[in-house]
């Protein structure tokens, strides 16, 4: 009888994605009937969103980001996204010939796919290619910023990078001499200065230190040692400048996870103690419970007055729909 609860859980994430300027998003490993599995976490400062599945793919995250709606869309970001990553034009034009653009769940997407006799080849990226459009249709990220590290499976839309994760790529470069761990040091150093300049210019953001943190970022990043190993790492980082750098253009974003981190420890705590799920019914409600729970402690809710409320508890204050609660914080 936990239908509501997981009702309100699922407009949450709905709304929650609707109005967020900037979404953090990450993962953590989890138990469920005796396999490994992942639960994801997407949230900003007013939400908090957990789901636990078999799959951590970007077809995955995608399908979490569409919030519970089951249709695929083609659309123009749809074929954007195609043309992105590189479908064939043949593929592409087989599937704009037909007059068809939104497919009612996965049965009847997978259907059309195999009367156009597409193989299993590009079926991922046309899925993920839907998935997005399913995505934009809805109205969901329209000018949301998903802010990760460098797993994969989160880049998607507009993204961006922490900068902890930046940082970890020279932690991991192995000295075998003195001079090697000095280069290293430095270079982190010069990277951490950086990162404090850039929460700095998040208060005070303007044009003239925005060209000029860029410049810096050239200049760091453009760092030639002769340490082929630290090289390679800085030139990693430099492909990913844009990503990194997207917070001068959004300073309202954060420039880490740590929303997300702090969010999920509640999980690792509840794994270490517990173990792992058995049942299907099990998984959704401690996912459905532990999101209810953080977006209450995130908009300054005792979650015991919420349960209260909801069970109906003779005597307990009301307690509005978190999904309003949202809205309405978005919008102050």
């Amino acid at each position: 009888h936990k239908d509501a609860f997981h009702a309100e859980k699922d407009a949450i994430l709905e709304v929650g994605l609707a109005t967020a300027r900037w979404v953090t998003v990450d993962d953590t490993g989890a138990r469920h009937a005796g396999r490994d599995e992942t639960t994801s976490h997407i949230g900003d400062d007013r939400f908090a969103r957990f789901a636990t599945r078999a799959s951590k793919s970007r077809a995955n995250f995608l399908d979490l980001l569409r919030a519970g709606h089951p249709e695929y869309v083609l659309n123009a970001t749809a074929v954007a996204y195609m043309v992105e990553h590189a479908v064939p034009e043949t593929v592409i034009t087989a599937l704009l010939a037909d007059e068809r653009r939104t497919f009612a769940d996965e049965t009847r997407w997978g259907a059309h796919l195999e009367a156009l006799g597409l193989g299993a080849g590009h079926r991922r990226l046309l899925a993920e290619a839907a998935l997005v459009g399913t995505i934009v249709a809805r109205g969901l990220l329209t000018e949301t910023v998903i802010v990760s590290d460098d797993a994969g499976q989160f880049d998607v839309l507009t993204h961006a990078l922490r900068w902890v994760h930046a940082e970890r790529h020279l932690r991991r470069v192995v000295c075998a001499t003195a001079e090697q761990q000095r280069l290293v040091d430095l270079q982190r150093q010069l990277v951490w200065w950086f990162y404090r300049d850039l929460k700095l210019y998040k208060g005070d953001p303007d044009p003239a230190r925005r060209a000029a943190l860029r410049q810096r970022f050239d200049r760091i990043f453009g760092r030639v040692t002769g340490f082929a190993e630290l090289d390679e790492a800085v030139a990693r980082l430099r492909a990913n400048k844009a990503e990194l750098l997207l917070v001068l253009d959004r300073p309202e974003i954060p420039p880490h996870t740590n929303g997300s981190e702090n969010d999920l420890r509640s999980v690792v705590t509840e794994r270490k103690i517990s173990g792992g799920t058995r049942s299907a019914a099990g998984k959704r409600a401690r996912d459905t419970f532990l999101s209810l729970l953080k977006t209450c402690a995130k908009l300054g809710l005792s979650f015991w007055d919420y349960l209260g409320a909801r069970l109906k508890i003779p005597e307990a204050d009301a307690v509005p729909w978190l999904p309003d609660l949202i809205r309405q914080r978005a919008a102050a």
